[in-house]
């Protein structure tokens, strides 16, 4: 029952219309208990022979008329108060995409897609049904109960009344019991569902790497051992879930028997009518859906509660990233970096170490070294994906952590080596972040791009679908409209092309880089490549090791110096001379 406290929040915010569906629900109770007592005078009328076809025939009108009544209360009922629950479906959806949306690389470090999914979408339907079916069979059962007991009680007889609820207590104490079993098996189920998500989605997103290595049957017998594993898991659910209807029917049974042998007794000693016992037995009919709904509620809430805790433990997750409060000045600024030292969390290692330098606005500047040398490192410290302890960026002379992020982010246009299409068109994709362009504008960076030809030549032009993560086309197309999406913004000031051409032959890759030299205005443009031909024309180049800037100057400086570069570039001009 802890998922009522859980959720009071909700049920605080939504009381109106809780409590008109609980007034609804008290009207169908007084009229569910008019029924019984009308049978019973029938009966007794029958069996004095004082009736007539016309009282019966008025009786059973009545009767028909509280069933149609009674059902329309029901379907306004339903309506207010699923109406809510699916308010709250929406809310609860909302925050998870909302934090999904803001957190930083570390929170998916510790979080794994499929789990995600799984709480974003399982979970929130339980919850949700818990919500509103659960808070539906909660109040039926209890309004309804009580109602048909009191009315027992007052109009019949409350000896057999006792006598008749006596196993009530019974059941209620084992369906509490196996209620918070149910609740620790449900969150182990759940967890193991998450695990289960998790492998479907990374064999699906990898399905083309399964197929080259030839590992089919290895992943399946993977995904079968999590099957079978969560099979388990859910069958545990089950045995528990399990106990709840023969312990509610059993109730009911001796219930019944009971009522039979008391009520029989008092007809033949004269203290009751065979139209009162019938009427208590119909009442006592109207009391099996509030146990079987008690049992069912449980159910529900406990795995309502179950999957909510799972929710909340995503929820209470901090931000790693606070947003500032400046604004950015509507003009350019350099970038500065003062990195002192910097390791990614929960490791010891320093990936960067003593970086002191000034981008200059309006620059091309050129990054290379080893891989693994903290090139990309320096990258995600400027996009602000992760925050300095030690040392600081700054643009305009304010630390990039005083920014606010959105607008940071907004003056940064960037394309990675792998690119993320969607599924849908090219058009699309490329105007993912300017929806409303001018198609002029669109054919003019897919020509700096050296894409627009190749599009055009696809059958449905622009509006060809480029399938899951764009496995229609090749790595060089895919690069190629990244780099047309990123050249469409209208609010970055620097571009960043973090070894964005590495799928993409030499003369396209001269022809893009020359068109983005001369389109780049005065936009700061920031080169990482493994290719130093990439890198040969920009103002000032940086070369990494090991955390750490060991050469800078211009091309032609490097080349006369015996380091890195100079060996570098000569084996891959040699390289392509062998081709």
């Amino acid at each position: 029952m802890r998922l009522f406290k859980q959720l009071k929040w909700f049920f605080y915010r939504e009381w109106r219309h809780y409590v008109g569906a609980i007034i609804i629900l008290l009207l169908i109770a007084l009229l569910q208990l008019i029924p019984p007592i009308m049978v019973g005078n029938i009966v007794d009328t029958v069996l004095l022979k004082s009736y007539n076809r016309l009282y019966i025939i008025y009786i059973i009108i009545i009767m028909v008329i509280i069933a149609v009544i009674a059902y329309w209360l029901r379907y306004a009922w339903r309506i207010l108060l699923f109406g809510s629950a699916y308010k709250l479906a929406v809310e609860l959806r909302n925050k998870l995409y909302y934090l999904l949306s803001n957190q930083s690389p570390e929170f998916y470090s510790n979080y794994r897609t499929g789990d995600l999914i799984a709480r974003a979408t399982n979970d929130v339907d339980r919850v949700v049904f818990a919500a509103g079916e659960g808070v539906l069979t909660l109040v039926d059962s209890l309004v309804i109960g009580c109602s048909v007991i009191f009315i027992m009680v007052l109009k019949i007889d409350w000896k057999l009344t006792i006598l008749s609820l006596a196993p009530m207590p019974i059941m209620a104490f084992i369906i509490n019991n196996d209620g918070k079993k149910l609740h620790q098996y449900f969150r182990i189920a759940q967890a193991s569902f998450s695990l289960l998500n998790s492998r479907v989605q990374e064999d699906l997103t990898n399905i083309r790497m399964i197929k080259i290595f030839g590992i089919e049957q290895r992943q399946l017998q993977y995904f079968t051992n999590i099957a079978i594993d969560t099979s388990k898991k859910n069958m545990d659910v089950a045995l528990i879930d399990s106990r709840f209807d023969p312990i509610i029917y059993l109730t009911i049974g001796l219930s019944n028997l009971l009522a039979v042998f008391g009520g029989s007794w008092l007809v033949i000693n004269k203290q009751m009518t065979l139209g009162q016992l019938t009427s208590f037995i119909m009442y006592l009919g109207l009391m099996i859906w509030p146990m079987l709904a008690l049992a069912w509620m449980f159910n529900i809430v406990e795995r309502g509660s179950a999957a909510y805790t799972r929710i909340n433990q995503m929820l209470n997750e901090s931000y790693k990233i606070i947003d500032g409060k400046f604004n950015l000045p509507s003009y350019q600024g350099d970038i500065i970096l003062k990195i002192k030292e910097f390791s990614y969390p929960k490791t010891n290692k320093i990936v960067l170490n003593n970086i002191n330098y000034i981008i200059k606005a309006g620059s091309i500047i050129g990054i290379c070294g080893p891989t693994g040398s903290g090139k990309s490192t320096l990258l995600a410290l400027i996009l602000r994906n992760f925050d300095l302890k030690h040392g600081k960026i700054l643009y305009h002379n304010i630390p990039l952590y005083l920014l606010i992020l959105n607008e940071w982010r907004n003056k940064l246009s960037v394309v990675n080596q792998n690119n993320f299409l969607f599924s849908d068109s090219i058009i699309n994709n490329i105007t993912l972040g300017r929806p409303n362009v001018n198609f002029n504008d669109v054919k003019k960076v897919t020509n700096i791009a050296c894409i627009h030809k190749e599009i055009i030549s696809l059958p449905n032009g622009y509006y060809t679908k480029v399938g899951e993560r764009g496995m229609m086309l090749s790595g060089g197309q895919k690069q190629r409209i990244a780099i047309a999406r990123s050249l469409l913004s209208d609010t970055a000031d620097i571009l960043i092309l973090d070894d964005a051409l590495s799928a993409v032959d030499t003369e396209t890759e001269n022809q893009i880089l020359s068109n983005i030299h001369k389109w780049k205005k005065n936009k700061t443009l920031i080169i990482i490549s493994h290719k130093l031909n990439s890198i040969k024309h920009a103002d000032h180049i940086l070369v990494f090791n090991n955390g750490s800037v060991i050469e800078q100057g211009t091309h032609s400086f490097l080349l006369k110096q015996s380091t890195w570069y100079k060996k570098i570039y000569h084996y891959q001009q040699l390289k392509v001379t062998l081709k």
